[in-house]
């Protein structure tokens, strides 16, 4: 069976208590980016989401990940934190413009994150979605959005997230509410229910369930048992499919992704 490419990660790579659990002891810090990006698949670069960089920056980090590494990048907290986002236009074109395309083709979908207060207004949402550009730079830009409010959970957010090409992240989250519905040709998923006592993050049970799901997304199916808005089956085609491990704590996130990578690549069960 014909399956997209499954990109698996954490937020970040600088973290101090990483050091000694993830980081070998030693390790110094200008090097953490280089070895991260050889146990893991993607990041997600969390940074962006605060401050601008220069385009050497994005270059820097294109040239220390090894071919087949993929960075996401979190959109600017300026663009997304307002009260009426159809105003963003000069901030998200400000965003794309700092030199995110040096990253090349280890340049993944640009996750624009909103805050849990945040509630959905039509008119307004849809206005931002067509502030987001196809292309910077002569590169495809990928866009997916994370919203946190109940009042997104209405088919119409679905139909012009779908309409525009732009992915609903699913968050496996104990403070949000989920929404799974499949709108672009490519998945986000952020895995926020981890926690620092459990070795792996998640419960070791689980993860049979993330790895039969990611296939399953990876395949362009609709995996069962996770929360739609619609019954909509979007057309089956191989999608990216992009997990990140992100909980509060964040200390075991990186045992997990490895965790997670290592069953990903056993032979799947028929």
């Amino acid at each position: 069976m014909t399956s997209g490419s499954i990109r698996i990660g954490i937020g970040g790579w600088t973290f101090e208590p990483w050091r000694g659990t993830f980081y070998p002891q030693g390790l110094t810090q200008k090097r953490e980016l280089e070895f991260a990006s050889r146990q893991l698949t993607a990041i997600e670069i969390n940074g962006t989401y605060y401050s601008t960089f220069k385009p050497a920056t994005f270059a820097g980090w294109a040239a220390t990940a090894p071919e087949g590494f993929v960075y996401t990048v979190k959109g600017s907290r300026f663009c997304t934190n307002r009260k009426v986002l159809a105003e963003a236009g000069e901030s998200v074109v400000r965003f794309v413009g700092q030199g995110i395309t040096e990253l090349g083709d280890k340049l993944g979908p640009i996750l624009w994150q909103f805050m849990a207060t945040k509630k959905f207004d039509a008119q307004d949402f849809a206005a931002f979605l067509a502030l987001l550009p196809r292309t910077q730079d002569g590169v495809p830009l990928r866009h997916a959005v994370q919203v946190r409010h109940d009042s997104f959970h209405v088919p119409e957010f679905v139909a012009m997230c779908r309409e525009a090409g732009v992915a609903i992240v699913y968050a496996d989250s104990p403070q949000y509410p989920a929404l799974a519905d499949i709108t672009a040709d490519f998945v986000y998923a952020r895995l926020e229910a981890g926690e620092d006592a459990n070795p792996l993050c998640y419960p070791e049970a689980d993860f049979p369930r993330w790895r039969a799901t990611a296939h399953s997304w990876a395949q362009g199916e609709r995996p069962e048992g996770l929360p739609y808005v619609t019954a909509d089956t979007p057309p089956a085609r191989p999608r990216e499919t992009f997990l990140f491990f992100i909980h509060g704590g964040k200390v075991r996130a990186p045992a997990a992704a490895q965790e997670l990578i290592r069953r990903l690549a056993e032979p799947q069960p028929f």
